[in-house]
């Protein structure tokens, strides 16, 4: 019935100039408007040019911004600008026009008028409002445009936060609303939470009264800002930034603002009073007199402070309104609990401890279990929506009734009720009905009537947990693991801390591949984990490298993992990469020697090893000439793309997206991009049968080509004349002259011409060794094992 090509949105502002980059990253052309540019001078009143400034301006701040809102530059040329006065007809062939205007209901009210006079029938059109509700601004039109009327929000910024909350209204055509939910999860790789038409939704509202209640506790305790940062971060599975460094980030009068119209609208809701809280509020008035806003105002809970040449962030004393190096308490039982690994294991630790901190933590924590359960049927129509809304839309690792189910929901409600927070009744009603916890065997407790239903799964939301469960794993040790994905397909997952590359991977990347030649029919390597691979173990590299019996050993550790990743670019069945979150060094040379992969969007990864002292020495420098360099040199000049690709290597670049990947030569151009990240598996799975079905042949042993000793001069002058995007050291330059050998073949006395893969292998193997045992190299190193950040020595 329905089908989204071109959309349209009104309000070019920060979230929908967002909206728009991240339907033009998903292909789909956008018309974005907004205001003709106010008070123009009459010699400018009937310039197109002029009228449109305004929404050029936005429209420039977001693609030069940021974060980076396009997932490649290109993407700009789908999205068409102009203003509501003059462009307002250029909506009426939308499939989906979006509103994004100011929070305010009467303006919104009367753009719906013109929206329904203008676009065409079959048009869906909704609010990206964060809070008004969805039935007023609806309000007055007709039941026809009522019908394909509904609340699309999204999260700022859309490329990156996968929540998207749907908000029916009671007259909105369900049909309406599954298209957009399975629109906004396929095709903009969205997480969809379906919610009721309430203040602030789900997301918003939960968000809200938890954080005011979090900060006001921490301000009655006396706890500092570091302190309260370090306490609700990923100590609890939540993100790094904690309360008050999300509060700057945010900007201070934005979160006022939040709280200070969502206040009148829920005075019903018993527990809105943490929205405006004595202390914390008072605190939050005087750093708005004061211009303290966060990050955009240079100091808010947080000061960047320099001092002896040194950055240092300061932070607020609450009681003093003065700055200060932060200097936490250490609380023994939190410091015991943050040990512990699994996150209900480590809460469970919190709980038993009787500091301050783990006194903290429980309150919050019981608090926010509370509250969900108190404001779930107002706001939400199950609890899994829930969940989903705190997960995709704060970044937690559990949502609140998961986390419940973790701590044992009848005991963690015994304690609650002792320590004088109120649980709702039709928690104690699921107890008494002998459910011991909201998830139970794929099922979720309904708290409209008491009954269970399925969870719902999104079909193509494959994880290796799921398959785990549906088989025994074929073979395993303790670095990676080997399965069937079904239809004969096998998957190869690591499981070491980051996915780090080590011996046992490669052992058991052979065991694969030996299966390969029996009835299986294809490969798929990939995990659940945060990352693909953040590259070689370090560790390992690093240890006992100043012995002499090492050398040997890591001689043929490299020559192993070079023959691997040759036997695996060549394996006698197609074998695909499921990438997402980062593929760098040892991690990037092995998606780069499968046949092809499945690439999240978000996905990034890069030859990183100058960063350590290093040079590629897995495949990575003669995947670069072979995807790079050869090109280039059958069209008649190499020259350019080997300048492109030195500089690449010692830039130890990055992609910032999957398109860019494919632009740096990371990712093959067959690989398919996919929006939605858990798809990814699903997507690879079907890559890797679609190449078995059509009797693909494995890749060619393809020359190479090198340029010999005119190139290594090339490369020379460049390290010492070229525009570098930092200063080269010494050191790095001394790395610059290994990695130019490498990618010239030889150097000084090699001679041009195409060459045996092994060559360039033969010369990663050579320089790696060389540069290992060099003291630079070991502290660069250890430096990035101590800091995760890279020493320019």
């Amino acid at each position: 019935m329905f089908s989204i090509h071109k959309v349209g949105i009104v309000g070019a502002g920060t979230m929908g100039s967002g909206i728009a980059a991240h339907l033009a990253n998903s292909g789909i052309p956008v018309v974005l408007l907004d205001i003709p540019t106010p008070d123009l001078p009459p010699e400018e009143a009937h310039s197109r040019e002029a009228r449109n400034r305004l929404v050029q301006s936005l429209y420039d701040r977001m693609a030069h911004g940021r974060p980076v809102q396009l997932g490649r530059p290109e993407r700009g040329r789908l999205i068409t600008l102009g203003n509501t006065e003059d462009d307002f007809d250029l909506l009426a062939d939308c499939d989906w026009v979006i509103e994004v205007i100011i929070e305010r209901l009467a303006p919104k009210q009367a753009l719906m008028t013109r929206l329904e006079e203008t676009c065409k029938p079959g048009a869906i059109i909704s609010s990206n409002t964060s809070g008004i509700p969805i039935s007023q601004i609806a309000a007055g039109r007709s039941p026809v445009f009522k019908k394909r009327f509904l609340g699309t929000h999204f999260f700022n910024p859309p490329r990156y936060l996968k929540l998207l909350e749907i908000i029916p209204t009671n007259d909105t055509d369900p049909a309406v609303t599954k298209f957009i939910g399975d629109f906004g999860q396929n095709v903009l790789g969205k997480g969809i939470v379906l919610c009721k038409d309430t203040p602030n939704f789900i997301a918003n509202r939960f968000g809200a009264v938890t954080g005011g209640y979090t900060a006001e506790r921490a301000l009655s305790a006396g706890l500092s800002v570091a302190e309260v940062d370090e306490l609700v971060g990923p100590l609890l599975g939540r993100p790094r930034t904690g309360y008050f460094r999300l509060a700057d980030l945010v900007g201070l009068d934005i979160r006022t603002s939040v709280l200070s119209n969502l206040y009148p609208l829920i005075p019903h809701d018993p527990h809105r009073r943490w929205l405006r809280a004595e202390k914390s509020w008072a605190v939050y008035e005087q750093m708005l007199a004061n211009g303290w806003l966060g990050n955009k105002a240079g100091q808010g809970f947080y000061k960047k402070t320099m001092v002896d040449g040194r950055r240092e962030f300061w932070t607020l004393d609450v009681e003093t309104l003065d700055y200060s190096l932060p200097q936490p308490r250490v609380f023994p039982g939190v410091a015991a609990a943050a040990k512990i690994r699994l996150l209900g294991e480590r809460l469970g630790k919190l709980f038993d401890g009787d500091d301050e901190g783990c006194r903290y933590v429980r309150d919050v924590l019981y608090f926010t279990l509370a509250y969900a359960a108190h404001t779930a049927p107002e706001i939400a129509f199950n609890l899994h929506d829930i969940d989903n809304a705190v997960r995709w839309g704060f970044n937690h690792q559990a949502g609140p009734f998961e986390i419940w189910d973790m701590l044992g929901v009848e005991v963690t409600a015994k304690k609650m009720t002792t320590a004088g927070f109120d649980v709702p009744e039709w928690v104690a009603q699921m107890l008494a009905s002998g459910r011991a916890s909201f998830y139970e065997n794929g099922t979720v407790y309904d708290f409209s009537d008491g009954s269970s239903h399925t969870r719902p799964q999104d079909p193509r939301h494959l994880t290796v947990a799921a398959v785990r469960r549906q088989r025994p794993q074929l073979a395993g040790n303790e670095s990676a693991s080997l399965h069937e994905l079904g239809d004969q397909v096998l998957l190869l997952e690591f499981h070491t801390k980051a996915n780090a590359i080590d011996t046992d991977i490669f052992a058991m990347g052979y065991e694969a591949l030996e299966r390969l030649g029996g009835p299986y029919r294809a490969l798929v390597i990939g995990n659940d984990g945060r990352h693909f691979s953040v590259g070689a173990n370090l560790g390992k590299a690093a240890a006992g490298q100043d012995q002499q019996a090492q050398w040997e050993a890591t001689k043929a550790r490299i020559r192993a993992g070079q023959e691997f990743m040759m036997a695996l670019r060549h394996a006698p069945k197609p074998v695909v990469a499921a990438l997402h979150g980062r593929a760098l060094g040892g991690g990037a040379e092995f998606a780069m020697h499968t046949w092809t992969a499945a690439a999240a969007h978000e996905f990034m990864i890069g030859l990183v090893e100058v960063n350590v002292g290093l040079v590629p020495a897995w495949g990575g420098c003669k995947e670069t000439l072979r995807r790079k360099v050869n090109p280039a040199a059958r069209a008649g000049d190499p020259s350019g793309a080997l300048q492109a690709a030195f500089q690449q290597l010692m830039m130890a670049r990055v992609s910032g997206s999957a398109w860019e990947a494919k632009s740096l030569g990371y990712v093959d151009e067959e690989a398919k991009i996919v929006m939605n990240p858990d798809h990814r598996l699903a997507v690879a799975k079907e890559m890797v049968l679609n190449l078995w079905k059509t009797g693909t042949p494995p890749p060619e042993n393809e020359q190479i080509y090198a340029a010999g000793a005119v190139g290594f001069e090339l490369l020379l002058n460049q390290l010492e004349t070229g525009s570098w995007e930092r200063p080269l050291s010494d050191y790095d330059k001394e790395i610059g002259r290994h990695l130019a050998r490498i990618l010239t073949g030889g150097g000084e006395d090699a001679p041009a011409g195409w060459v045996d893969p092994w060559v360039i292998l033969d010369l990663e193997r050579e320089a790696s060794l060389t540069i290992r045992i060099n003291e630079k190299t070991l502290a660069r190193i250890e430096h990035m094992l101590k800091t995760g950040k890279p020493l320019r020595n």
